[in-house]
């Protein structure tokens, strides 16, 4: 009878460390993240409610910010309350196959919201350079395909990443430093070559997330073409100023982004901690500034909000 090998397969568990060299202050630093945390349900919870409530913002630009406001708030849930786990109870202990969930999960999201920043550079697009044709272009059916489009995306990209770490060999190595599963951490603790998931990965970066960045990138260079051909100055400014939620998002998605990819790749004497920390915080700090940032700079959902939590400071009829 065949004897099998069982160090080709997975560890049954693995033990999420945490930050690694910092479990002594991982107690007080949940009390941040947890706060962040809390902003991010309630801040994407009260823009998704006004947004499905107010008949007004079914526009496409405002779908379009209801999915993105959907994808901060599966990201987060996806990731913080184990985190919060291991920093307050050192329950790091997770089976493989919901690694593997979790790893999927926060992988697809993070392209999907990728693929919505590009859909909310077109928004933009469609609006200041073909403003005349933006509801007969944009319909709500157009929109639903757009978001399924993403999604499609998404699980195509990544569904491949499952089986490149299901075929490695394991040593039973079992301790991931790290807050959450990611692929390239699950890889490294095999054996066998990896070689190909480090390529996967790197196509994937420049393939989906760099080609986003180059569609956005050509989006605004049409739009700021298109805004300087505008007679006046007060015209240009009020068309720049329905950019500016949108470009904020971008920054606070993208920079981190491909810093932690970067760093991740090319920079080997930085600590690991700086790493994990980072890639912490990735999965926070957007998610908590995005509702935040299109509440104070978007008048219509500012103006909704004051009105939910301080009707008699606002006037009847707005």
């Amino acid at each position: 009878m065949l004897e099998v090998n069982l160090s080709s397969l997975p560890p049954a568990t693995y033990i999420l460390s945490g930050i690694p060299g910092m479990e002594t202050s991982q107690v007080w630093l949940s009390i941040p993240f947890g706060l962040m945390y809390v902003v991010t349900l309630f801040g994407n919870g009260i823009l998704l409610f006004i947004i499905l409530t107010e008949h007004s913002l079914h526009q496409p630009m405002y779908l379009f910010l209801s999915m993105l406001a959907t994808a901060d708030l599966l990201l987060s849930t996806t990731t913080v309350p184990k985190m919060l786990a291991i920093f307050w109870f050192q329950a790091g202990e997770i089976s493989f196959e919901a690694c593997l969930t979790q790893m999927f999960f926060i992988h697809v999201i993070f392209i999907a919201e990728s693929a919505i920043l590009v859909a909310m550079a077109f928004d933009r697009y469609i609006a200041i350079c073909d403003p005349l044709r933006y509801t007969a272009i944009l319909t709500s059916s157009v929109v639903g395909k757009i978001g399924l489009a993403a999604i499609a995306r998404s699980f195509c990209v990544i569904f491949p990443v499952i089986f490149l770490v299901k075929r490695l060999t394991f040593c039973q190595r079992n301790i991931l430093p790290h807050t959450y599963c990611e692929h390239m951490g699950i890889a490294r603790l095999a054996c066998s070559d990896i070689t190909v998931n480090i390529w996967y990965g790197f196509m994937v970066a420049i393939l989906a997330i760099g080609l986003d960045t180059l569609l956005i990138a050509a989006s605004y260079a049409l739009i700021l073409r298109a805004v300087f051909w505008l007679p006046s100055k007060e015209a240009r400014w009020k068309a720049l100023s329905t950019c500016g939620s949108h470009i904020c998002i971008i920054l606070i998605f993208y920079t981190p982004a491909f810093f932690s990819f970067f760093a991740h790749r090319f920079g080997q004497h930085i600590p690991g901690y700086i790493h994990i920390s980072l890639a912490t915080l990735y999965v926070l700090v957007p998610p908590m500034l995005n509702p935040i940032v299109y509440g104070v700079k978007t008048k219509e959902i500012l103006r909704r909000v004051t009105r939910l939590f301080c009707p008699r400071f606002t006037r009847p009829g707005s």
